[in-house]
């Protein structure tokens, strides 16, 4: 070792090494490979301008970008024991959460949140995919217990975004008993006489399909979201057979009554007051973001 391997390669490798980092310029779109200013990408909700591919983007991104003026408060959830099963694969479960929660800053896979959307009060559910794949576990339960808990006690809608591969295998029964548990949970909402709203968004499978996710009063779907319980690989290996274009995408599920509509990230906003304002005998809707103004006279 000396001082050109200590000092001068390390030097190199910062100069022309290409980090993927939040602060490049520059975003590639994971379908049509056009890049995308990043600021034009965010205007854009994480939407390709080109081909319109939906991409990730985070629960308090899309808080932001549906309440009025992006105000939210986030509501809080009881926390389970982190590993109560002491699971084990390549990793220990503690170490995975560790890393999803570095990863994605947050404790869970879900976020829950309350705000106005059109003047209207809402709360709102968000899962992450970056977190866990969206896995619903006892503390995904929770929460969404809560936020229907917090929904029936201000009298407002509750819109979910679904987003996940389905229950968390490292948490095993206790994370399917989170299937009956939500279900109950959304049956509250019907005794209320709330609205309750679900966005699917790309990829939702597996136990949260089989749950919470299909039991909207409106169905609503992002444009070419994967929806399903089991994925389209698995289901052409058992059955031996290719499957039809577009198969379990959001377009394919509406033209086949599963869906009440697939609306783009753009005018979901926009949508979303029109529903509310329809389901719940509101006061017209508040376009735009208007702050509380003062009185004029005349």
């Amino acid at each position: 070792m000396n001082w050109i391997s200590n000092f001068v390669r390390p030097k190199i490798d910062a100069i022309f090494s290409k980090k993927e980092s939040s602060e490049n310029l520059w975003i590639k779109c994971q379908k049509c490979d056009s890049m995308i200013f990043h600021r034009e990408f965010k205007d854009a909700l994480n939407v390709c301008p080109n081909c319109n591919h939906h991409m990730y983007i985070s629960p308090k991104d899309r808080f932001e970008s549906l309440l009025d003026n992006g105000n939210f408060t986030l509501i809080d959830y009881d926390k389970p024991i982190s590993d109560p099963l002491n699971f084990k694969d390549s990793k220990k479960y503690t170490d995975r959460l560790k890393e999803a929660q570095k990863q994605t800053g947050q404790d869970e896979a879900i976020l829950i949140s309350e705000g106005k959307m059109g003047g209207m009060d809402v709360i709102l559910a968000c899962q992450d995919f970056k977190f866990m794949g969206g896995s619903m576990g006892m503390a995904v339960g929770n929460a969404i217990l809560s936020g229907v808990q917090a929904s029936v006690k201000k009298g407002a809608p509750f819109i979910l975004f679904a987003a996940a591969g389905g229950a968390r295998m490292q948490e095993s029964v206790l994370s399917l008993v989170q299937m009956p548990r939500t279900t109950v949970a959304v049956e509250m909402l019907r005794e209320a006489n709330l609205p309750y709203i679900v966005v699917l968004t790309n990829p939702t499978t597996g136990g949260v399909t089989a749950s919470y996710a299909m039991l909207g009063d409106i169905q609503i779907a992002e444009p070419n979201a994967l929806i399903c319980f089991a994925g389209p690989r698995v289901i052409e290996q058992t059955i031996r057979e290719k499957l039809p274009e577009g198969f379990q995408r959001s377009e394919y599920l509406l033209d086949h009554g599963m869906l009440d509509s697939v609306i783009s990230r753009k005018n979901l906003r926009e949508e979303l007051i029109k529903i509310i304002h329809l389901l719940s005998n509101s006061p017209p809707p508040i376009r735009g973001n208007l702050t509380e103004g003062k009185k004029v006279d005349g």
